[in-house]
């Protein structure tokens, strides 16, 4: 007797990217919630007490750089902030849950999305191409290509033959709508 369950998405590289998906949305998550946390606040005392906190170097480079940075955030940026992060989280964690599920919907989404971003991308790296964002992009293509590829080895019999039955027939139509319509 024939197995009438779909074929499931398993690999090891499918498990990779459902792991940092999951990955960037915890990570996501947490910028959200702490984006929140400093509404109200005086930002650049609380990073002067964490700078103070943990010992930074007061005249490190980077450190001026952030502060540079964070002079220009307001509590309206830092809501702003909070509502993104928290929508590309909910993305992330439901593209990752669902891929480590081996749930088709998931690739789609994650194919979707994630093909969907590519052009702000290509824009960035023309406005200021660096290694790191290169590399990003390189990454996002790799996972939609390997997602689309996946896609097609794992889709499931039927609908292989029922696109083989469609093309055999002339205009692609089944034989009960060649000749009654419905309306």
């Amino acid at each position: 007797m024939a197995s009438t369950r779909k074929p499931r998405l398993e690999s090891r590289w499918m498990l990779a990217i459902a792991i940092f998906k999951i990955v960037k949305g915890l990570g996501l998550l947490a910028v959200g919630f702490g984006a929140l946390h400093f509404l109200h606040r005086d930002l650049a005392a609380e990073i002067a007490h964490w700078v103070d906190l943990v010992r930074i170097d007061p005249h490190n480079h980077y450190l001026h750089w952030i502060l540079e940075k964070l002079a220009n955030v307001d509590e309206k940026k830092l809501r702003e902030l909070s509502v993104g992060t928290f929508f590309y989280s909910a993305l992330f964690l439901c593209e990752g849950t669902g891929l480590l599920l081996r749930k088709r919907w998931a690739a789609y989404m994650t194919i979707i999305s994630t093909a969907s971003l590519m052009p702000i991308e290509v824009l960035e790296i023309c406005r200021r191409p660096t290694a790191a964002r290169m590399f990003l992009l390189l990454v996002n293509v790799a996972v939609v290509a390997y997602l689309v590829r996946e896609m097609r080895r794992t889709r499931a019999p039927a609908d292989r033959v029922l696109r083989r039955e469609r093309s055999s027939r002339p205009g692609g139509f089944n034989q009960a709508s060649d000749h009654h319509p419905r309306r």
